[in-house]
């Protein structure tokens, strides 16, 4: 299989201070690579390395083997990297569809159009384009997030604990939702997840962090009660 995306011994900062230490890992396209471990260990910063918005890193990140470690966010953004960040990062002063279409900036076609597969994805989204997006619940304004990643027509898909604060019955549709977006339509996902049963429903391999720093990984049957127990609970 083709490594869509990697980070090579990559140390990131926020100031003076590291906090992903010497990290590495690789993700093949099409699958989904979960990445686990307790609060404050590194997992959002992992996520803003890749996109560019730490203080500072070392170490290399590619994407199609094309270095990318240089570049500012929003090019990094264009080689096919949708963001749905943690506590989602929706402007709740714009509209739905203004929200979405803040995605399109990224296309590479320069496509401005919001993309059917966000519409038919989200109905209720496509029934509320012109609704204030603050208006939305918790689970809707999930789904805009991801639809807002999706309008960049990414190649991997970084979700920073998508399943947070949603009720249950919400994070069950959201998980078939990524489920369909990897395996149907091939888009690779990297997400972080505190939800063990979300993981591994969706996930084909895992990386547990710990201090900065990868302590586990493997295919995601290899995620059993010893690694669990070891590294996340508290």
């Amino acid at each position: 299989m083709t490594t869509l995306l990697s980070m090579d011994k990559v140390t990131s900062y926020y100031g003076k201070t590291p906090i992903l230490k010497d990290f590495s890992f690789e993700i093949e396209q099409g699958t989904c690579l979960c990445v686990l471990g307790r609060n404050g260990v590194g997992k959002t910063t992992m996520m803003r390395t890749i996109m560019g918005l730490t203080d500072r890193s070392t170490g290399d990140v590619t994407i199609n083997g094309l270095s990318i470690g240089a570049l500012p966010t929003y090019q990094r953004a264009k080689q096919g990297i949708g963001y749905v960040p943690q506590g989602r990062g929706i402007l709740a002063e714009f509209t739905v569809r203004e929200n979405i279409l803040l995605g399109t900036f990224a296309r590479k076609d320069e496509d401005s159009d919001i993309p059917e597969i966000c519409l038919r994805l989200f109905p209720y989204l496509k029934e509320n384009l012109d609704r204030r997006a603050g208006l939305l619940s918790g689970g809707q304004k999930q789904q805009l997030a991801v639809a807002r990643a999706l309008a960049v027509g990414p190649k991997v898909l970084l979700l920073d604990e998508p399943t947070e604060g949603i009720q249950p019955n919400i994070v069950q549709e959201i998980g078939e939702t990524l489920r369909m977006l990897n395996k149907e339509l091939g888009i690779t996902l990297l997400l972080t997840e505190q939800h063990i049963k979300v993981a591994k429903k969706l996930g084909d391999k895992f990386l547990m962090l710990d201090n900065g720093r990868v302590v586990a990984s493997g295919p995601i049957d290899a995620l059993d009660d010893e690694v669990i127990r070891k590294h996340m609970t508290i």
